[in-house]
């Protein structure tokens, strides 16, 4: 591919979450909006209305078969994303896949084989561990010395909750679409601890369960060779505390592990000041990963040095990890 082509997208799902993905994308000059897939094709001819997209389709198999996609962004529920990219792959096209990239490992394994095997990329849409002051954490990991904890909460407290406390159950609690807090809210902190520190040695995990399922909150203890991370994440239940990386020469702060935008070093020598490390970024969120994503493509290469096959493979095992120890099962766990 020359240099600053075009890159054709097809995106699956009409979300917000898709809103705000092409909101940034349309900052990089190489991204090209062509198609829209939506099982509703009022749905998808409204979407495609709102952001001036050429082609719509009702059925993923119609929309990559055509010559003027490139790309596909997946954001359809997580039950369906590995289906629906092994559909695109086995085209040609490459993929972008909103978190989690997967229900389970095994589906997480088969999506990687098939992209190696089609000589495409295919990278997890993991916003926070591409952002710019991601690198400023990993840039200044150093500082801390010997790490001896790290601490990631994200808990947000669900509109949809309500909901189903008046018996409304929506699609952020059902098990047949793999949802519930560690698969909306809990990747958010373990995506950027495996990139940190790689897999752990032992996951200890507890859950609350939802009368439909899958969990509404958890809490996590990884172990590490001389240090655990501890990871707390809730859909039912809000926080306002930050994330750490705890060492024996300082601590790194991190407001949101999900979109962190102030990083703070705090020496553990008190005669010296702490620090603000944080880049203020004038692009959107979004942008970052969409710009990783055209750099690979352009660039010939099949995976992402930061949101890699193995990292994403990595927190998927944990995920179901954790899963297995909460009691939360999937129908797309089948036999596993």
């Amino acid at each position: 591919m020359k240099q600053m082509d075009k890159i054709r997208f097809g995106v699956v799902g009409t979300n917000f979450i898709t809103d705000w993905l092409i909101e940034g994308a349309r900052d990089d000059v190489r991204f090209s909006l062509t198609a829209v897939c939506s099982r509703q094709e009022e749905t998808g001819k409204a979407f495609a209305l709102k952001h001036s997209i050429p082609y719509v389709y009702t059925a993923v198999e119609e929309m990559v078969s055509s010559p003027d996609i490139d790309a596909v962004y997946i954001a359809s529920p997580n039950a369906l994303h590995a289906s629906q990219a092994i559909i695109c792959m086995e085209h040609g096209k490459h993929v972008l896949c909103e978190k989690p990239m997967a229900s389970n490992s095994r589906e997480a394994e088969r999506m990687i084989d098939v992209a190696r095997r089609n000589g495409v990329v295919l990278m997890e849409a993991m916003k926070p561990t591409l952002s710019p002051n991601f690198r400023v954490l990993t840039d200044n990991l150093y500082r801390i010395g010997t790490v001896r904890r790290f601490f990631a909460s994200y808990c947000q407290y669900s509109s949809r909750y309500d909901a189903l406390k008046r018996g409304v159950v929506a699609n952020a609690f059902r098990p047949e679409l793999s949802n519930g807090a560690v698969m909306d809210i809990g990747v958010y902190c373990l995506y950027p601890m495996i990139v940190l520190f790689g897999k752990p040695e032992a996951v200890i995990a507890s859950a609350m369960k939802l009368p439909t399922g899958v969990d509404g909150q958890g809490s996590v203890v990884c172990r590490y060779d001389g240090f655990d991370a501890v990871v707390v994440y809730s859909k039912i239940s809000d926080s306002h505390l930050p994330s750490e990386i705890q060492g024996e020469d300082g601590t790194l702060s991190i407001d949101r592990i999900n979109q962190p935008r102030k990083i703070m070093f705090y020496p553990r020598d008190k005669t010296k000041p702490a620090e603000d490390l944080s880049i203020r970024c004038l692009e959107n969120e979004y942008y970052y990963e969409v710009k990783e994503f055209l750099d690979l493509i352009e660039s010939g290469s099949v995976e992402s040095k930061v949101n890699s096959h193995k990292n994403s493979l990595d927190t998927t095992a944990v995920m179901d990890e954790i899963r297995f120890q909460s009691g939360i099962v999937f129908p797309a766990d089948g036999e596993m």
